[in-house]
């Protein structure tokens, strides 16, 4: 079973940020039989052949990496076939407006208890949170006065938690490549 990780704040090869190589490493080692980084923010594609076994892997991983380099941002996992099911039925096909700069979906973990709903929109109205699921919310941003606004420090307030959040575009082009 395919799984996806989204690490919070990672850049690969930067401060306190693994390696592409240490990225997959720890995975592997920490029980995965695949293990892919897509991109360089953070995101990987991994397999385990129980799907009770996916979370712990990426605990697994999350630990090696704090050893390893330092890193001790949380990863936020979910079934590939769920972020292949989201692109098919295209969250944002209501979206088209010429005004969106940016679409994005934002990971976060829901055992807090806490119940958010959309829509949600960012003071300076760059930024409208516009569905809540279970775990992750969809974004449509705009450019007020020269700037894009973004979901992450909106949805961390009103969780109290981290975030981690991936341009639409970037879900779209793991759908493709990995599917």
């Amino acid at each position: 079973m395919r799984f996806v990780a989204f690490f919070r704040n990672v850049n690969l090869g930067q401060p306190r940020s693994p390696s592409r190589a240490q990225l997959e490493s720890a995975f592997l080692q920490a029980g995965a039989s695949t293990a892919i980084s897509f991109m360089s923010n953070g995101t990987l594609i991994f397999s385990v052949s129980d799907s009770r076994l996916a979370q712990a892997t990426a605990e697994i991983a999350c630990e090696t990496l704090r050893t390893a380099c330092g890193m001790r941002e949380p990863a936020f996992v979910r079934r590939y076939e769920r972020l292949a099911e989201l692109a098919a039925a295209d969250p944002f096909s209501e979206w088209e407006n010429a005004s969106i700069a940016e679409r994005a979906i934002t990971f976060f973990d829901n055992k807090g208890g806490i119940e958010l709903r959309a829509p949600i929109e960012s003071q300076r109205k760059d930024c409208l949170i516009f569905r809540i699921d279970s775990g992750e919310a969809f974004s449509v941003m705009c450019d007020v006065g020269g700037k894009v606004g973004y979901p992450t420090p909106v949805l961390e307030k009103a969780l109290g938690a981290p975030v981690t959040t991936r341009g639409w575009t970037t879900i779209l082009r793991m759908v493709r490549k990995f599917g």
